[in-house]
């Protein structure tokens, strides 16, 4: 007998023990099998087959189709073009750079052009989509389809892309478009949405302004794949939405006009209706092409253009600052006028030259205009008289005027964030940003557009527009909309047009309240309330007689640019804005402008309104560095004024159109 202390006994207890553990183990295996089974057939069918449909089918994102812009005439100036591109997914690819050895053979490309993609593969995830080519050729194209099989990870693609095919003449206004950087994805919620791998979007100009209405929506595909992510099929495609077409004011063969008369030279031309505040031409000069921004632009393209001493990214229309020089003569006699500081009948002596507290002003004309009223002085554009009228008014009500007029702020909504206020000095601003007290002197400096003094030339188009149109105000815009008042209807509301709101503003003898309630009170969105900007209409209208007798009498500064025929015949102001202080030694030489160094020449502006008896546009010009207003600017406003009116027809043709 053998008694259970003994050691057999207790090996076969541990024994029977360890095939109990053993067995119920394999039991708990078995049944968790079978619940996993279950589990998976059963209680998540759907979950892995969903998972399983992820594996076997793929969902293909398309590029947004951009929205267009357009010409007041429905032409397109900024479309869209169907391009064909190669992509590559280096994680589908199991050497890379033998598949792109293969593919430069395929595509015949530069040894350049192989190393620029390598690098680019290094510096992204392998996930990400990798653009090797975004502007294939047809040939290419079908060459890279017919070896599709043997390239793995390789994709062509039916793409679109940004077309300008206006080329340079709309680069200000427009902007242009380039590849979508992480910064732009990460501010942009449209763009972080709506991104796929190579999307342009706005980088300056319109295209940037207006991103999230040109932008459109995603297409997508859904393709059925094998084991080895090949498509076997498509299975569905929605279709993306386009984006916004927008339709500019902007007549093109203005625009184009415009550029032709600016080729070569350093400026900006600005055409406006004078009562709908429709900006019809809007050059800055010298532009550049956008077309190469979009699928890259070399570093020499780049350095050419950021090198030019022009300028060429600048748009000087809205961004530019000059001395308005003489073209502001005319505000500063109808600020004179209706502060009752001169009537039309007072008169200075002009002798060349005007002494005042140990310093000399003088005129352009050495030898004086002799005795000049008001009219004359305008006519002729004598600063000794404006030096005189800017005395006796001073510049704290001169800048009021001003103003009110829409110089020293920004005046155009829609590319606001890229316009320049500009300047418009008086006392306490001096006092203010530059700890000294204003003196005489500078007051006579603003009353010719020297000085402090700094606007746009979008701002002087719009003066000379609110001029024309009778003195009322208008808020210039470039977007066109077809809900806007026909001109009887607006010439109808000037009519019912009161002062109360603006004699409101006005009660407040302190400059810098009036500015900053006038400030809020033109800019309200009343865009449809045309109100007035003088206190006497006969001041307004004395003041654009003057402006004709400059145009179109006999020692007017812009006489040689005239046109006899009444259906052209515009008014206009000459202006020559100084970019350096003249030496006595210099004024002595009486240099011409040829033997000046460029950069130091005077800067040549003009202003017009046409055709006189009848007004109906606004144009300003300036000609960096140009010399003379009268010698540069004014031919130029000739040759554009028989443009604009001939377009006029067409335009109102347009309009009855789209009213209808």
């Amino acid at each position: 007998m053998i008694s259970g202390g003994e050691p057999g006994f207790k090996k076969i207890n541990t024994i029977n023990r360890r095939m109990f553990i053993f067995s119920a183990a394999k039991a708990v295996v078995f049944f968790g099998i079978i619940g996993r089974l279950f589990s998976l057939q059963i209680s998540e069918n759907k979950k892995y087959l969903t998972l399983s449909d992820k594996n076997r089918l793929r969902e293909w994102r398309l590029p947004p189709i951009r929205g267009e812009f357009l010409d007041y005439f429905g032409n397109t100036v900024a479309g869209n073009l169907k391009v064909y591109q190669l992509h590559v997914i280096p994680e589908q690819v199991e050497n890379f750079r033998y598949l792109m050895i293969r593919l430069k053979e395929i595509l015949n490309m530069s040894d350049y052009q192989f190393s620029k993609i390598m690098k680019k593969k290094n510096s992204q995830k392998s996930w990400e989509t990798l653009i090797v080519s975004e502007n294939l050729s047809w040939d290419q194209f079908s060459k890279v389809n017919f070896y599709l099989h043997e390239l793995a990870g390789v994709k062509p693609v039916l793409s679109v892309a940004r077309f300008y095919p206006y080329d340079e003449n709309y680069t200000h206004i427009l902007g242009y478009v380039s590849e979508a950087s992480e910064i732009d994805i990460i501010k942009n919620e449209e763009i972080k949405k709506n991104h796929v791998p190579g999307l342009r979007v706005g980088k300056s100009g319109l295209e940037k302004i207006f991103e999230k209405d040109l932008i459109g929506t995603n297409g997508v595909k859904r393709y059925e794949v094998n084991a080895y992510g090949k498509r076997i099929s498509q299975l569905d495609f929605k279709e993306g939405q386009k984006g916004k077409n927008i339709k500019l004011t902007i007549d093109t063969e203005i625009q184009i006009l415009s550029n032709e008369l600016l080729k070569d030279k350093s400026g900006s031309i600005s055409v406006m209706d004078i009562f709908t505040g429709e900006i019809i031409a809007m050059h800055s000069s010298p532009s550049f092409n956008p077309n190469l921004f979009v699928y890259g632009i070399s570093q020499k393209e780049w350095d050419d253009i950021r090198l030019d001493k022009l300028k060429p990214l600048i748009n000087k229309t809205i961004s530019g600052l000059y001395s308005p020089g003489s073209t502001i003569k005319p505000l500063v006699a109808l600020s004179a006028l209706e502060n009752d500081v001169i009537s039309p009948n007072f008169k200075v002596r002009c002798t060349g030259k005007m002494e005042m507290y140990g310093q000399t002003y003088h005129c352009w004309k050495d030898k004086g205009h002799g005795i000049m009223d008001l009219r004359d002085a305008i006519k002729q554009s004598c600063d000794t008289y404006f030096y005189e009228t800017a005395r006796k008014l001073g510049v704290d009500r001169l800048k009021q005027t001003l103003i009110k007029f829409g110089l020293g702020s920004k005046v155009l909504n829609e590319m606001k964030y890229e316009e320049k206020s500009g300047l418009v000095p008086d006392t306490k601003w001096k006092k203010n940003q530059l700890g000294t007290g204003w003196v005489l002197g500078e007051t006579l400096l603003t009353g010719i557009g020297q000085g402090y003094i700094q606007t746009t030339p979008l701002q002087l188009c719009l003066m000379t527009a609110q001029l024309a149109n009778g003195g009322y105000k208008i808020y210039p815009n470039i977007i066109s909309d077809n809900n806007k008042p026909s001109i009887s209807e607006i010439k109808e509301k000037m009519k019912e047009n009161n002062l109360s709101e603006l004699e409101d503003i006005e009660k407040d003898n302190n400059v810098s309240s009036i500015i900053k309630k006038g400030g809020e009170f033109f800019n309200r969105s009343a865009q449809n309330k045309y109100y007035s900007l003088f206190r006497n209409p006969e001041n307004v209208k004395f003041v654009l007689e003057a402006m004709y007798s400059s145009t179109n009498e006999i020692m007017g500064t812009s006489y040689r640019s005239r046109i006899d025929d009444k259906k052209y015949r515009f008014a206009g102001k000459t202006g020559t804005a100084q970019v350096k202080k003249i030496t006595a030694e210099q004024r002595e030489l009486d240099l011409k402008t040829s033997q000046i160094p460029y950069e130091d020449r005077d800067h040549a502006l003009f202003i017009a309104y046409g055709p006189y008896e009848n007004p109906r546009y606004a144009l300003s010009i300036i000609v960096e560095h140009g010399g003379s207003g009268s010698s540069t600017a004014a031919p130029i406003a000739q040759k554009l004024f028989k443009k604009i009116i001939d377009r006029h027809e067409v335009r109102e043709k347009q309009k009855k159109v789209e009213r209808i």
